[in-house]
């Protein structure tokens, strides 16, 4: 273990020598090899949610719920390229979160194959790429969900991004794709930073898996599931809408359930996305359908608690009987805790240097409050962790609750996330 203070000293020259040390060719990071065989089905896991899932969210619902897997924000790969050592921030995320998967996206391969090895450096359990974003800033440059209209151009990125993490694991370098010395010293501190120990054991596959959804402008699941499964991707999860769509409308589950009868006979999981609204609709999605599992996305907003009952989920699956899913709500105090208590992590670990990045995460938490609206209105003005406090104590006096706004101890190593890599930003 490296005392904080000592890794403090260590000059970027030093780090670099003994990230070399610890990490010679034929040996890695830890491997979770793949992890999705592991988990036990259905997997319920937290979506990737631009502008949401930042390392204080998936934080705060990996400690409050317990999603079966996590993945960050998605990043840009042009950063590889244009701004490398941006990654180190936008990659951030806590031991407490694991496994957690690193997605990606863009248009270009060459640019997958560097990031891959980055992601692997940095100790994730595995890698996605994003093939379903609708925005029109990441479609119009052939990104995202675009890449269903170039099939050839997505199977050139997957490839791209697996040769990236076999010859990582056959021991390349980031010295050898050209980066800086010390952008892989700083790559081995945060894993210091964030692990209190030096990372050492063998280098393995890290499992590779594609976020996407059922057409551009038309449903093409057919096809598009043939292109994606010649690749032997480890998952793929399925949005139910197009592109066109966005987010409006219904998301076509039954899509989702013709692209579990056609990778049936593949080692493939399917995973859906798209209105689950609560437990009850995943277990009835999943028994209809038959995913491997599924990730919840605006569910999840304001509500970590909701992965709480996933083992009650799975166990009613394995039931022949249709049975209710008993979600037992969160008292206010609670909810105003764990309120606080993102808050805080937000302020004291965001590389954003503003507080108003929290406040749509403030007006979810509000969900269901009495006067809710009143109080959202209030939430959605706040600058600081100050203010968020004044706020909820007034509130909550007029409810005769006792808010408790002492902040509570982070002695958990797993609960450290690498806001340290603002040092060498």
């Amino acid at each position: 273990m490296l005392p904080i203070g000592i890794t403090k000293r260590i000059s970027l020259q030093g780090a670099l020598l003994l990230f070399e040390a610890v990490l010679p060719r034929g040996t890695l990071t830890d491997g979770n090899m793949n992890f999705w065989q592991k988990i036990v089905k259905p997997i319920i896991g937290l979506s990737p949610m631009d502008g949401v899932t930042d390392a204080s969210f998936r934080f705060i619902t990996a400690k409050h719920g317990g999603p079966d897997v996590t993945f960050t924000e998605f990043v840009n790969v042009e950063a590889a390229f244009h701004a490398p050592h941006t990654l180190i921030r936008d990659f951030m995320y806590s031991e407490i979160e694991r496994p957690v998967v690193a997605q990606i996206y863009g248009h270009t391969p060459e640019l997958f194959y560097r990031v891959a090895h980055i992601v692997c450096a940095l100790g994730f359990d595995g890698l996605d790429i994003n093939m379903g974003c609708p925005a029109t800033k990441v479609a119009a440059k052939g990104s995202g969900a675009a890449l269903i209209r170039t099939p050839e151009l997505a199977r050139a990125i997957i490839q791209s991004a697996r040769q990236g993490i076999q010859d990582w694991r056959d021991g390349q370098t980031l010295a050898e794709l050209g980066m800086e010395p010390e952008f892989a010293a700083k790559i081995h501190l945060v894993n210091c930073l964030r692990r209190g120990r030096e990372i050492g054991g063998k280098r393995c596959l890290i499992p590779l898996s594609v976020k996407t959804r059922i057409g551009y402008d038309s449903i093409v699941v057919e096809e598009w599931m043939q292109t994606l499964l010649a690749e032997n991707l480890a998952a793929i999860t399925l949005h139910g809408r197009t592109l066109k769509q966005g987010y409006k409308g219904d998301a076509d589950w039954n899509a989702i359930g013709r692209a579990v009868e056609i990778a049936r006979n593949s080692a493939t999981l399917i995973l859906g996305n798209g209105d689950l609204k609560d437990t009850g609709t995943v277990y009835h999605r999943v028994r209809e359908t038959g995913v491997d599992g599924v990730l919840l996305g605006r569910a999840a907003q304001g509500n970590p608690w909701i992965f709480r009952i996933k083992e009650q989920v799975k166990q009613a699956l394995r039931s022949a009987a249709d049975v209710t899913i008993d979600f037992q709500s969160v008292g206010l105090e609670e909810r105003f805790r764990v309120l606080l208590e993102h808050s805080r992590h937000f302020e004291k670990h965001s590389m954003i240097r503003s507080f108003v990045g929290m406040r749509k995460h403030l007006a979810w938490y509000c969900h269901d409050s009495p006067r809710a609206a009143e109080l959202r209105a209030q939430m959605v003005r706040v600058s600081s962790i100050e203010e968020v406090v004044q706020c909820l104590s007034a509130y909550a006096e007029t409810l005769g609750l006792r808010l408790e706004s002492a902040e509570p101890p982070l002695n958990d190593q797993a609960s450290q996330v690498t806001n340290t890599a603002s040092w060498f930003l």
